[in-house]
């Protein structure tokens, strides 16, 4: 545990965009990770934790920073590094055992020697007997598998894992999990160390010796927690759920306001003003979330980790929503709990049109975006406005998937409200005669 496997140090991952401020995706970023222990990088979607991790492979250069790989500073694809992936990434025509090989046969091994790892591998992770079958005849599950024996069969220093699981169903995400963390356990994995991304509190709970907590905007180190529980890990335990409950009492409270607009100030008077990102979370599930927690048992209050439970979602999910019912003023982020307004309980209670006049009232006082927009239409003589002056501007003070993220939730929240409507064809907000 005492020898640093990898040190990131001061890294600063920055894109630039024309005619704005370059768009910092991560900044003063340092992170060690020892050999014999599986670290987390725990945070949102959007706040570099990808990013981070290729960098870590040595697929992507820092802006500025450094990166020390086994004493030495990488300069290139990390040798001793292997990865994981959400999305599986198997090469279809080929079988399980050639998709294995595959690292072997780059790296120039005999082919004997090839077949016999990649034997192995197949059935340290629970596939044997599959090994001539194809992807296209496996289950999900079965195919991450083969992805895990493809990283391992080259017996890396360093795992990376890229949200393995988030691809897979509840109860198969929890099988593999299992199986992991039980070879981890017996010694059976031929790695040193693990660096995951997971934005699953719980599974980095259940899985981690410590977890780094990114912020966004940019994407930064805020919090590093060491987790105090020996494997294997009981999550139903009253100190694992405590300590699940206080992650997420940190991260609400790095969330209580939404993010400003990452980098600088663009020259100009902007047509918006003081803009925040948004996010592209529907009107009825808003409706939703508030009907469910004015509802018995929560009557007005829920903590979040149960009512994630109980509905099924992840932090990436929940926490977009709750967030967004405090922007509108519907609720309250406090220490892990979302807290209904006197607006929220009396939107639960209202009907759909009292709702929508509620709504509208909420985007005119809370979202300036909306409001501008309004504003804008109301002095046209045409009751017009490209669209196009909005997205321009937003793009000079975030990222253009956040930009267009924030135009898309704009555009269904002030159609839902009836505050305007958009007509996608020609790329522009408009007001109704009537309006």
């Amino acid at each position: 545990m005492d020898t640093n496997l990898l040190e990131v140090r001061n890294c600063k991952q920055a894109y630039h965009k024309d005619a704005a401020a370059d768009f910092v995706v991560l900044d003063n970023v340092d992170v060690t990770i020892r050999a014999g222990e599986i670290v987390g990088l725990l945070g949102r979607s959007g706040s570099g934790k990808s990013t981070l991790l290729r960098i870590v492979a040595g697929l992507l250069k820092p802006t500025s920073g450094q990166v020390i790989w086994r004493g030495a500073a990488l300069s290139g694809p990390a040798e001793g590094v292997a990865m994981v992936f959400q999305s599986f990434a198997l090469f279809p025509w080929l079988t399980v055992q050639e998709n294995v090989e595959l690292g072997l046969e780059a790296q120039g091994v005999a082919r004997a020697e090839r077949e016999k790892r990649a034997e192995e591998a197949i059935d340290l992770i629970g596939l044997g007997g599959y090994e001539s079958a194809y992807p296209k005849e496996m289950s999900g599950g079965m195919r991450q598998r083969v992805g895990l024996a493809r990283a391992l069969v080259v017996h890396p220093d360093l795992l990376l894992m890229d949200e393995p699981f988030s691809a897979l169903d509840v109860l198969t995400a929890e099988t593999l999990r299992t199986d992991l963390i039980d070879l981890w356990m017996e010694g059976k994995l031929p790695v040193r160390s693990v660096l995951m991304v997971t934005h699953n509190i719980e599974e980095a709970v259940l899985m981690c010796d410590r977890i780094l907590v990114f912020s966004s905007n940019p994407g930064r180190v805020a919090q590093e927690l060491r987790v105090p529980f020996a494997h294997p890990r009981n999550r139903h335990d009253a100190a694992f759920r405590k300590f699940v409950d206080d992650i997420y009492a940190l991260m609400t409270r790095r969330a209580t306001s939404v993010p400003a607009p990452n980098t600088g100030e663009a020259a100009g008077t902007p047509v918006v003003e003081a803009v925040h990102a948004l996010h592209p979370v529907s009107t009825n599930l808003m409706a939703g979330l508030i009907e469910t927690i004015a509802a018995e048992p929560y009557r007005g209050r829920a903590d979040l980790p149960p009512l994630a439970g109980a509905l099924q979602l992840e932090l990436d999910e929940l926490l977009p929503l709750c967030e967004t019912l405090a922007l509108l003023h519907f609720g309250e982020l406090e220490e892990g709990d979302i807290k209904l307004t006197d607006q929220g309980r009396e939107f639960a209670n209202a009907d759909t049109d009292d709702r929508k006049v509620l709504f509208a009232t909420a985007l005119r006082g809370h979202v300036k975006l909306a409001a501008t927009i309004r504003g804008v239409l109301d002095e046209r003589w045409n009751h017009r406005a490209s669209a196009v002056r909005f997205r321009d501007e937003l793009e000079d003070h975030m990222s253009p998937n956040y930009a267009e993220d924030t135009l898309r939730a704009v555009i269904s929240w002030g159609r839902f409200a009836e505050l305007f409507n958009y007509d996608e064809e020609a790329d522009q907000f408009f007001l109704e005669t009537d309006a």
